[in-house]
C-alpha cells in the first residue's frame, strides 16, 4: 500500500485524503490545529462552493450539508456615488453553498480518522517535511496561506501582480433583510472605492449572511486597521455600506455579528508558485491548493480551486499507479489542474482591474437579456465557459449581439 503525506488539513488537503483513503491509500495528516481549535478560532475565508465543487464532495460522501442554506444565484449592481446605474439577477442552473469552514473542516477531521486516516498535531516545518518524506512515497504541501507554504517559488510568468490588489474583509452576521424571490450573491461594483458582496451561509450558531468587502488600498474601503474591536469592525462594515452602498445597508443596518470571531482583515498578492519544493536533502514536495494558485476572493472561486486541484491531484495520483513521484509526476500533475485553473486566475486577476469596454457592455447587457444573465451567472460553476468570450472585444460583440432579445 502506497503512503502519501499530507500538510495541511483544509479545504484541498482534507478532500484529497479523504478521496486516497477510499482509493486504498495509506494517509498522513499534518494540521497545525485540532478539529477543536479551528471550531473555537476565528473565521478563516468566505467559501461559496458552487456546484460542480460540491459535486466533488457528494462523489466522496462527503457533503454533510445539503439543509443549509442555499445560494439560488447572482445578483450584480454597479453603484456609483450612492446611485445604482444598473441592476439586474440571474438564477444559479444550481444552487452554491457556504459553510464555515470552522463547522466543515473539523467533521471531515474527524470522518479522516475514522475512514482510517492518521491525523497528527503540529506545525510543520522543514525538518518535519524531511521526516515524512522518508515514511511516505509522496509528500504534499496543502497549507493555504501558512508559512511553510510560501516556500514554493512564486511563479513570475503566471503571477502579474506583484502586490496586494485589494484590502480584504470578512463580516459574518445574522438578522440581515433576506433578499427578495430568492437568495443569491449580491455583487456591488462601487468605481474607484471597490467592491462589496454578501450571500447566505452556515456557520457554528446556524444560517447567517456573509459580509465580504474588497477595498481599493489606501482608498475609503481601506480603513479596517482603526477597528480593532469586533463591533468597531461591524460599525466600519455599516459605515460602509451607509456612504457606498446604501440599498444594501437598508438589508443591513440591524445586523449583529455571529460572534467576537466571526471578523477577518488581511491583504495579499494573487499568486501562482512553482509546483515543486526541494528540500535541504534533495527530496521534493509537492504543493496543491492556495500554497501554489491564491486567487483574490473577487470572483469567490477559491474553495472552488481548492476542491478541483484536490480532485486533479487525486486523478493524477490514480493514474500514476507504482511509479515513482518524482519532478515529472509532479509538474504533470500540476499541469493537469492548471488546465483548468488557468482561466479562473485569468478572469479573477482581470476584474481587478479596470473593466475594459467590452466587458461594461456585456454587463449593461445583462440587464437586457435574461439569456445574458444567465450565461454570467452560471459562469461562477465553470469559469472556463466564459473563454474566449470576454478574451476579445469582437467575440463578445458577436455573442452579445446573438442572445440580446432572446428568451432565457
Amino acid at each position: 500500500m502506497r503512503k502519501i503525506g499530507i500538510v495541511g488539513a483544509g479545504q484541498a488537503g482534507l478532500q484529497l485524503g479523504l478521496g486516497l483513503l477510499a482509493d486504498g491509500y495509506e494517509v498522513v495528516m499534518v494540521s497545525n490545529q485540532t478539529a477543536d481549535q479551528i471550531a473555537r478560532g476565528r473565521v478563516t475565508s468566505s467559501q461559496c462552493m458552487f456546484d460542480r465543487a460540491l459535486a466533488n464532495e457528494r462523489e466522496l460522501g462527503i457533503d454533510f450539508w445539503e439543509d443549509a442554506p442555499p445560494v439560488e444565484g447572482i445578483q450584480f449592481a454597479l453603484v456609483q456615488e450612492g446611485t445604482t446605474a444598473v441592476r439586474w439577477s440571474s438564477r444559479l442552473d444550481k444552487p452554491a453553498r457556504s459553510i464555515d469552514q470552522r463547522v466543515k473542516m473539523p467533521r471531515w477531521m474527524e470522518e479522516f480518522e475514522r475512514a482510517g486516516g492518521e491525523l497528527r498535531i503540529e506545525d510543520a516545518g522543514l525538518d518535519d517535511l524531511e521526516a515524512l518524506h522518508r515514511e511516505c512515497d509522496l509528500v504534499i504541501v496543502a497549507s493555504g496561506k501558512g508559512e511553510i507554504g510560501k516556500l514554493f517559488q512564486r511563479d513570475a510568468e503566471r503571477s502579474p501582480f506583484d502586490k496586494p490588489q485589494r484590502s480584504l474583509a470578512l463580516t459574518y452576521v445574522h438578522g440581515m433583510v433576506p433578499r427578495e424571490k430568492h437568495s443569491a450573491v449580491n455583487f456591488n461594483l462601487i468605481p474607484g472605492v471597490g467592491e462589496y458582496f454578501v450571500f447566505p451561509a452556515l456557520t457554528l450558531s446556524g444560517p447567517c449572511e456573509i459580509m465580504v468587502f474588497e477595498g481599493i488600498p489606501g482608498g475609503p474601503m481601506d480603513r479596517w486597521a482603526e477597528a480593532r474591536t469586533p463591533d468597531a469592525h461591524l460599525a466600519e462594515s455599516l459605515r460602509i455600506l451607509k456612504e457606498y452602498v446604501p440599498a444594501e445597508y437598508e438589508r443591513a443596518k440591524d445586523v449583529e455579528l455571529t460572534d467576537d470571531l466571526g471578523t477577518l482583515t488581511g491583504r495579499f498578492p494573487p499568486t501562482v508558485r512553482k509546483p515543486i519544493l526541494t528540500l535541504p536533502s534533495g527530496a521534493l514536495a509537492l504543493g496543491m491548493g492556495d500554497s501554489v494558485c491564491l486567487n483574490d476572493p473577487i470572483t469567490g472561486q477559491g474553495a472552488n480551486n481548492a476542491s478541483h486541484c484536490a480532485s486533479a491531484y487525486r486523478a493524477a495520483i490514480l493514474a500514476h499507479g507504482d511509479r515513482p513521484f518524482d519532478a515529472a509526476f509532479m509538474q504533470v500533475c500540476f499541469e493537469r489542474y492548471w488546465d483548468y485553473a488557468k482561466f479562473v486566475v485569468g478572469w479573477t486577476n482581470n476584474m481587478l482591474l479596470p473593466p475594459p469596454e467590452h466587458m461594461v457592455k456585456t454587463l449593461f447587457a445583462a440587464a437586457d437579456s435574461p439569456r445574458v444573465a444567465r450565461w454570467f451567472t452560471n459562469g461562477f460553476n465553470d469559469p472556463r465557459s466564459f473563454f474566449p468570450t470576454i478574451t476579445d472585444p469582437a467575440l463578445t460583440d458577436a455573442f452579445l449581439n446573438e442572445r440580446q432579445g432572446e428568451a432565457a
